[in-house]
This record gives structure tokens, sequence and C-alpha cells, in this order.
């Protein structure tokens, strides 16, 4: 497969993107990969995760040959309150510089979270074990919530019967 920028060379960089349900395709040769910062193949390159990190960072697609950008991110030029890292250096260092940054920047990660990993919150897995309790414990939150919110609304028959399905989940976790 040709490269999809010089059309010359073979392709040896393939990167997918999924956005809106629609996937983009690109496929670059090693010159043109380095070149769009994509990746670098220089021998002394030491491939750590924090290079990979940037290179997922830095990387776009290019569309008609022009680099497709986030315009709600391009002027924005934030800094960490407490250790003045920007989010162009995490771009190129692939670490923050403090706990605080994935405060400052939580707007330009969750994107970026929900590209790499499809969602932007942690579902992880439940251990055996205690899996039953853990479920029944998120299931009475999620439903508190929808009774408060209910409530709020001031429709007290839905939060009743919501205040119902709590009250069977409980006699479960007991009997468990």
């Amino acid at each position: 497969m040709l490269c999809d920028r010089c059309k010359k060379n073979e392709a040896v960089v393939h990167l997918t993107r999924i956005a809106n349900g629609q996937k983009k395709e690109l496929h670059l040769c090693e010159k043109c990969a380095e070149e769009t910062g994509h990746i670098n193949f220089a021998p002394d390159n030491n491939l750590s995760f924090q290079n990979f990190l940037s290179g997922i960072l830095n990387s776009s697609l290019l569309e008609n040959g022009k680099k497709f950008e986030d315009s709600n991110h391009n002027n924005s030029k934030k800094i960490c309150s407490r250790c003045g890292s920007s989010f162009e250096e995490f771009s190129q260092k692939g670490f923050f510089g403090c706990a605080e940054c994935y405060n400052a920047f939580s707007d330009r990660l969750e994107p970026l979270m929900k590209r790499i990993h499809g969602n932007t919150y942690h579902s992880g897995k439940i251990p055996k074990r205690i899996g039953n309790k853990l479920r029944y414990k998120k299931d009475i939150n999620r439903l508190k919530i929808l009774m408060d919110k209910a409530a709020a609304e001031e429709n007290f028959e839905k939060a009743a019967k919501i205040r119902d399905k709590i009250h069977v989940i409980k006699n479960s976790m007991e009997e468990e």
C-alpha cells in the first residue's frame, strides 16, 4: 500500500481514527510519518511510553492534505496553576508536571481518553467474591439519584417506586 501523503513510498504507519461513528484511516511511509510528527524512526530514538503517548497527542489525520485540528483548543494557552506546565508541554513530553494538571486540562483530556479508551470513565472489573455487593451498591446509588431527581420534579409516585426498588435490592444484599 502506498503512502497517502506522498503517494510514492510503501506505507509503514497505519493510523485509524473513529470520530462520531466515522472511521478514517491514514497510511504513511516512514519519511512522511516523521515529517508529520506521527512517529520518530531515528535509530537513537527511545520508544518509551511517553514517546508513544506524545505521538498520539501530536498525531492527527490529514484530511485533503491539511491537518485536522481541534478549533476549540488552538488558541488556548492554558497552564497549570500549581506547576506552570502547559498542555503543549504534556503533548511533547508525554507526562504531566503534577496531579493538578489533570484538572487543569480536563477539557482536552476527556476527548483524548474517549478516543483512546472508548469512554471517559473507568468501569473496571469486579472480583467475583465481592462482585454482587458492589453491583448492588452501584445500583442503589444510581437509583437514589433517580429518586432524588423524581422527588425534585415532584413526581412522587415515580420516587416511591424507585424507593421500593432500593428496598428490594437491600433485602437481596442481606440474604446473601
